[in-house]
């Protein structure tokens, strides 16, 4: 949590431990309400982004803004970055490593080969842009693999303050919905089948919301094949994550002492692994996986709030133009190489 919002020792009258997340954690819940009820409305909107959408939006109007930066703060930050962890965790359950495997080695590798390659180029064009370090790595990582929940991940792996993870969230979350209008339209006048399409949206769409979203368009064969494309990157998270914490341990090490360096992997990482694996022992009932969904939503839905709460659009206008313009031609790169990789992957 950065260092300019935390919160001075509580005096007399000022709510201390879990009373003062109770401001913010409610504003949230409210929130999530009105994402799922504006979803089941127009399904087309996904639950995800909207929540996002109305964290912005909350701390930009007048009435709300100085609520989201005030009493409600603990709360919201609280929400963006542990609750963002929990929903990680869940994550896991929607990935079936035997669905995965049903792709074939081709495509397996090809899905791979997007994911590096989007990751490294997306890098190097927020680094063409002057993006810092920090802001170049979450992008690159919310943009290759799975959205804002890849950038919470990468986060708490390098201990990057949880302010710098806003922008980032930001231009993913502005990119996925920019797919979701944009890539149907594509369809005819690129003759694509909707197993190619399907397969498009699920190599290059950030968010698993937004994939089904977009893929939903063609029908259900191209859903069917774009949900299990896109969990395939997603379960690339696990390995991304490792490497990035490995090589921060080794950038940090202390000349042969190992205190105090990050694990490699953090606790949660490991409970997605985990997740995974139970998920693909074909053990649990679907009600329950249909319960660890809707609750990885509430768990995501409450974090992306949070983090869309503390973006400011006047602040955003005056320091994201760069930013904005590098999400852009990082979503130009991810859509030419998952097209690519789709009309390989389904000939």
């Amino acid at each position: 949590m950065p260092v300019s919002r935390s919160s001075p020792t509580p005096g007399p009258g000022r709510p201390r431990g879990a009373a003062r997340l109770l401001p913010g954690l409610a504003a949230a819940a409210v929130a999530l309400v009105l994402a799922f009820l504006i979803h089941a409305l127009v399904p087309s909107l996904p639950a995800m982004t909207l929540a996002v959408v109305l964290g912005v939006l909350a701390a930009n109007l007048p009435v709300t803004g100085g609520w989201t930066a005030g009493r409600a703060r603990p709360g919201l930050d609280f929400a963006g970055k542990h609750l963002m962890r929990g929903g990680i965790v869940l994550l896991g359950l929607k990935v079936g490593i035997g669905d995965v495997l049903d792709l074939g080695w081709l495509a397996l590798v090809l899905i791979t080969a997007v994911v590096a390659a989007s990751f490294g180029g997306t890098y190097l064009i927020s680094r063409l842009f002057r993006l810092p370090p920090v802001t170049a790595l979450l992008v690159a990582t919310g943009f290759s693999i799975c959205g804002a929940s890849a950038i919470g991940a990468m986060a708490a792996v390098r201990r990057i303050r949880h302010v710098d993870t806003v922008l980032p969230v930001a231009l993913v979350t502005l990119c996925g919905t920019l797919a979701i209008g944009v890539l149907p339209l594509l369809v005819h006048p690129l003759r694509l089948s909707a197993e190619v399409f399907g397969a498009w949206t699920g190599a290059s769409v950030h968010d698993v919301g937004q994939v089904v979203a977009t893929a939903q368009t063609a029908g259900p064969a191209a859903l069917a094949i774009a949900v299990v494309v896109k969990l395939t990157r997603v379960l690339l998270l696990a390995p991304v994550t490792a490497l990035a914490g490995a090589h921060h341990r080794i950038s940090l090490r202390p000349a042969g002492d190992d205190a105090g360096l990050p694990p490699v992997v953090p606790l949660f990482v490991l409970g997605f692994v985990a997740m995974v694996a139970l998920r693909s022992t074909g053990w649990l009932a679907d009600g329950w996986l249909e319960a660890g969904a809707m609750l990885q939503d509430v768990l995501l839905g409450a974090a992306l709030f949070g983090l869309g709460s503390a973006v400011r659009i006047r602040t955003l206008l005056l320091t994201g133009g760069r930013a904005l313009l590098a999400a852009l031609a990082s979503w130009l790169l991810i859509a030419v190489l998952g097209l690519a990789a789709a009309l390989l992957i389904v000939r």
